[in-house]
């Protein structure tokens, strides 16, 4: 009984993985009438929540992914009207992106969406016992200790 169970788990577990990948890879309308990628929609994120003060070298170390990244994506971002650079009044050599009105209507689109998606949850993990909050942050340390290792 507790290996099908445990079966059962796992089986969940994957499924869960295959559409959250899923999920990352569909482009989608945040109020914008071309669908945003999910890196693009991270990109107008990290910018609207940090004040619109980014350089391309904060945003790629913010999200962890190169400049050369950051600077395609802003291109076409750029080309959809969403975003703009414009010279650092305090230091020359950089450029900060800034986000369009269409580029501000995406980032609070997006923070309306996390907001209905995350709201269930959160309401769900209020309710939970502490031991039961503990079980779960063992349980993702351990999957994601798994993931690195798997990966690496």
């Amino acid at each position: 009984m507790q290996d099908s169970r445990i079966h059962l788990i796992h089986e969940r577990f994957l499924t869960i993985v295959e559409l959250a990948a899923q999920l990352e890879k569909t482009p989608r309308r945040f109020g914008t009438e071309e669908p945003l990628t999910s890196r693009e929609i991270h990109i107008i994120e990290s910018s609207g929540d940090n004040e619109e003060t980014l350089s391309v070298t904060d945003l790629a170390r913010l999200l962890g992914i190169t400049k050369g990244a950051v600077s395609q994506n802003l291109k076409k971002m750029e080309k959809k009207g969403l975003t703009s650079k414009i010279d650092d009044p305090q230091n020359s050599s950089r450029s900060i992106v800034k986000l369009t009105s269409k580029g501000k209507t995406a980032y609070y689109a997006h923070k309306h969406w996390h907001e209905t998606m995350d709201g269930g949850f959160k309401a769900y993990f209020m309710d939970l016992e502490a031991e039961k909050i503990d079980f779960l942050l063992d349980f993702i340390d351990k999957v994601e200790d798994f993931i690195k290792r798997a990966t690496q």
